[in-house]
């Protein structure tokens, strides 16, 4: 679904990504070590990472024999699966990844659907979706949470009853209402019932002012509109510009306390599939490691302009958001 187009402003500091040092690197170390026969083993089993944002230059070491754990913020996603690879848990994957997280995802709905638009869901049993999330939630050290499409009234008190076991978690909600091409992921019940329920369990909500103007009833409303009718339910809401026709995109950030604040950016061509996913898995990523949240909207929404700026278009319709590989930024 379409959102935000954001200023490519600060350089990104998540560069590297999957890089092995070569063979010979490996075969002219090991003719000049005089180790025994089981040292040579290790080394031609050892596998190098490069992971953004790592202490030592973003270089990880790991082997079958040694065995380290993860230091990756773990952050659980309660979406739904595109078939096309561009939106919905795989761009939550991808985007998580790019920020040195670990993706836990959880399938709220499965979808028929390609670049062009959703042609039919089906919303998950309840049960399946509960044992899912506690499964995660009694192995990993969940750091956030990510909401994408619920499609369904109950699938929004399942989220409820889920948060229960992880109070004081950042929440991080993408109001999944309409696909890029403007087929419908629920209905407006589902947005309402957000709005009265799952926004005051919810860190911050990131609609686009389509999405907004549902959200708020308002089905002409500016985003300072639609902020004033929704800030009493949130304590932080960021509705998106990229749905205008404007040189300039403005993406407005409000909180319940007062402040505001506006990040533009150049528009870009196009439409694209996946962004909105992009950009609130992003944020959720950076709450995980512990960013502030004025500074993490700030980078999400510069990290989903780069993606968006490199998209591909792989199929007949929107195109979908590079979000790899990392050493692209």
């Amino acid at each position: 679904m379409p959102s935000p187009q954001e200023k490519h402003s600060a350089t990104c500091t998540l560069s590297g990504g999957v890089r092995p040092l070569s063979e010979g690197f490996f075969a002219q170390s090991v003719a000049r070590c005089q180790a025994p026969q089981r040292l040579r083993q290790i080394v031609r089993q050892v596998r190098l990472r490069r992971l953004p944002g790592s202490a030592n230059g973003g270089l990880v070491v790991s082997s079958p024999t040694m065995k380290t754990p993860t230091s990756r913020p773990v952050v659980l996603c309660l979406s739904g699966h595109d078939p096309s690879g561009g939106a919905g848990l795989q761009a939550d994957i991808e985007a998580l990844l790019a920020q040195g997280c670990h993706a836990a995802p959880t399938v709220t709905a499965l979808t028929v659907q390609d670049t062009v638009n959703v042609h039919d869901f089906r919303v998950l049993d309840r049960d399946w979706v509960l044992a899912q999330a506690n499964a995660v939630i009694n192995d990993l050290p969940v750091e956030a949470v990510k909401l994408g499409m619920l499609g369904s009234v109950e699938m929004v008190e399942t989220v409820l009853e889920i948060m229960q076991r992880l109070p004081g978690i950042p929440l991080v909600c993408d109001p999944v209402l309409r696909a890029g091409g403007g087929g419908a992921l629920g209905k407006d019940e589902v947005g309402y019932a957000m709005r009265e329920r799952l926004f005051a369990v919810s860190t911050i909500a990131t609609p686009n002012l389509p999405e907004a103007r549902i959200l708020a009833e308002l089905p002409d409303g500016t985003a300072d509109e639609c902020a004033e009718k929704l800030l009493p339910y949130i304590q932080y809401l960021l509705i998106t510009g990229g749905h205008g026709d404007e040189q300039q995109v403005h993406n407005r950030l409000y909180g319940r306390d007062g402040s505001r604040h506006t990040f533009t950016c150049q528009r870009l061509p196009g439409s694209y599939h996946g962004s909105g996913c992009t950009l609130a898995s992003t944020l959720a990523g950076r709450l995980a490691i512990g960013q502030e949240l004025v500074s993490a909207v700030e980078f999400a929404l510069d990290y989903t302009w780069r993606t968006l700026r490199d998209a591909e278009q792989p199929g007949h319709g929107q195109f979908i958001p590079r979000r790899l590989p990392l050493d692209a930024y």
